[in-house]
């Protein structure tokens, strides 16, 4: 990929019109997924569970990454956000093995550091030699945060390696930080035709997607330079030639967060939370498809500033029939034959929807599943982030492994926000993606 200008800018609006050739007919409601339905997978580990309150250091378990010690893939890792609670770096049976704290806020009256999503890059290429790294997404800073794995690291399996000039990724000052329309869901990718490796990084409240080049900086360290950013849609036409946007608080616009890139063409994957999934290319360039959307889309909600919630109109039936919003975690299940998944968390209804990875089969639906109680342990419910990584990981998970965030752990805790994530192996979520 060639970059004409040493930092590129380049906003895509897409239009309403174009968003119109993306929306099938209007779904038919009986022929929705239920999701009593879908098969069940079960957990056979979940971590601590965190709590977002004071006592608990404001920890909100978010988005996890799995890392493939490729030299002893029982020890590999598993890392996971916290927001304000930092990071989180768990082994195969979801113990803790390391902590890392977001950084603290610049001054009294600025944002604090908050880790929203993570993902990996390996290799990439160093002052002191290549190394594997966990790339977060600093909602609080607006800022990327680089991690070095070792895992016999002497002070933990993580190092912050982050270059202390990193910029800002959509902010033009602290003020504008401090608004928290910042660094949000997170994608890596390594464009294979130059060895290139970038981050993808949605805004939150917008529908902004930024493409990051990562860059080595003296001593070690990485930063990153701004190669151009592109604006979904937020405004759509319906069949009956009506326009419809998603009921939000005022001001704010439809955001992405769940993200993950196909290493084998370069396609984004990005899902829109109150309207669906858009596959593009991960080089921002040419034109975003909606290759499905949310039950609840083209439905009239009006704001409630009392509730802080919206209230929904009548279903005009031209929402999609497979996810219920938020469309949350997008995380790929690869095959070498170039087969394989695409998995979205449908947060609405606490279900997985799988889709075929080949772009030449339209990424057909091809079903789903939940991650339900089993033994001591629950399911996940409002589920945010999932990885997953298909390669066997030591005698524990010799068929592969998925990792997905449980956003309403322990329910014995009565009110208090209790989260963590469940580790589920991926022979059970093949088996019933073949039922």
């Amino acid at each position: 990929m060639t970059t004409p200008r040493t930092v590129q800018s380049i906003v895509l609006a897409v239009t309403t019109a174009l968003a119109v050739a993306a929306i099938a007919v209007p779904a038919d409601a009986h022929s929705r997924t239920s999701a009593d339905a879908l098969p069940a997978v079960t957990p056979r580990a979940e971590t601590p569970t965190l709590h977002d309150d004071e006592a608990g250091g404001n920890a909100d378990a978010d988005d996890p990454a799995i890392w493939r010690n490729t030299a002893d893939p029982g020890r590999s890792l598993v890392v996971a956000t916290a927001k304000e609670g930092g990071l989180r770096v768990y082994d195969l049976d979801a113990r803790p093995v390391q902590s890392i704290a977001a950084p603290p806020a610049r001054g009294a009256d600025d944002a604090p550091g908050r880790f929203n999503n993570v993902d990996l890059v390996q290799g990439l290429r160093l002052s002191s030699g290549r190394a594997d790294l966990a790339v977060v997404s600093d909602r609080g800073h607006d800022r990327l945060r680089f991690y070095r794995i070792d895992r016999d690291g002497a002070g933990g399996p993580l190092t912050d390696v982050t270059d202390p000039a990193a910029p800002a990724v959509f902010s033009r000052d602290q003020a504008e930080i401090n608004d928290q329309r910042t660094a949000y869901g997170l994608a890596t990718w390594t464009d294979a035709a130059t060895g290139r490796s970038y981050a993808l990084v949605s805004r939150r409240e917008r529908t902004s997607i930024a493409l990051l080049e990562l860059l080595p900086a003296a001593g070690g360290k990485v930063t990153y330079r701004k190669v151009r950013t592109l604006d979904l849609a937020s405004t759509f036409r319906l069949p009956d030639g009506t326009s419809w946007s998603p009921c939000a608080e005022p001001g704010e616009l439809p955001q992405v967060e769940g993200m993950v890139v196909d290493p084998a063409d370069g396609t984004l994957y990005a899902g829109q939370e109150d309207v669906g999934i858009w596959r593009l290319r991960a080089d921002l360039t040419g034109t975003p498809k909606l290759i499905d959307k949310v039950r609840e889309y083209g439905v009239p909600g009006v704001y409630d500033e009392q509730t802080e919630e919206c209230e929904p109109g009548a279903d005009p039936g031209y929402g999609g029939s497979r996810i219920a919003a938020d469309v949350e975690g997008l995380t790929l299940l690869t095959e070498p034959d170039g087969d394989g998944y695409l998995l979205a968390s449908s947060q609405g209804d606490n279900t997985f929807a799988a889709y075929d990875r080949e772009v030449e089969d339209a990424n057909e639906y091809e079903g789903g599943f939940r991650v339900a109680a089993g033994g001591s342990l629950d399911g996940s419910e409002e589920c945010d982030g999932a990885a997953l990584l298909n390669a066997p990981l030591g005698s524990r998970y010799p068929n592969g492994l998925l990792v997905v965030q449980d956003g309403d752990d322990a329910p014995g805790d009565g009110d208090r926000a209790s989260t963590n994530f469940k580790f589920v192996d991926l022979g059970t979520v093949v088996d019933a993606l073949d039922e």
